[in-house]
């Protein structure tokens, strides 16, 4: 978790405005000041919104999102519990390798690979640990 976490909001322009049907579904989950990553994603399948929308009105809420479900972040109290794989399958880092830029890869593209490989996502993420690849542009905003 991050030591200042109320300031979240400042991420986005004053101008935009929140969704007031999202922003009661998020209040409504939200416990602690907390909102799980599934529970946003949950939030924009169930509001028909993008999951973005929804890490938008978390952070001008000033909610935490929490347990990511890459591992990356929000796993008080050691914040991520991402390990790096012990091995990782031929087919496996062609397809992460082919989805990455300048050695990072979307959040999105992470979640698409791990679709496609019938695996869980933190798997994705623990073989882009071994290869030394950094997961960016998480699909609720929040990296």
């Amino acid at each position: 978790m991050k030591k200042d976490k109320e300031h979240f909001s400042q991420k986005h322009s004053p101008d935009r405005k929140m969704n007031d049907h999202v922003a009661k579904a998020v209040r409504e989950k939200a416990k602690d000041r907390e909102l799980t990553c599934a529970q946003a994603f949950d939030i924009a399948k169930k509001m028909e919104v993008t999951p973005e929308e929804v890490g938008f009105t978390v952070d001008r809420l000033e909610i935490a999102i929490s347990r990511c479900q890459l591992g990356l972040f929000g796993y008080s109290p050691i914040s991520r519990i991402i390990k790096s794989a012990e091995t990782v399958s031929n087919e496996l880092e062609n397809a992460i390798r082919a989805s990455s830029i300048d050695n990072r890869l979307p959040c999105a593209a992470a979640w698409d690979i791990a679709r496609t490989f019938r695996i869980a996502r933190i798997k994705v993420c623990s073989a882009c640990e071994s290869m030394k690849i950094k997961i960016t542009r998480c699909q609720l905003g929040a990296f």
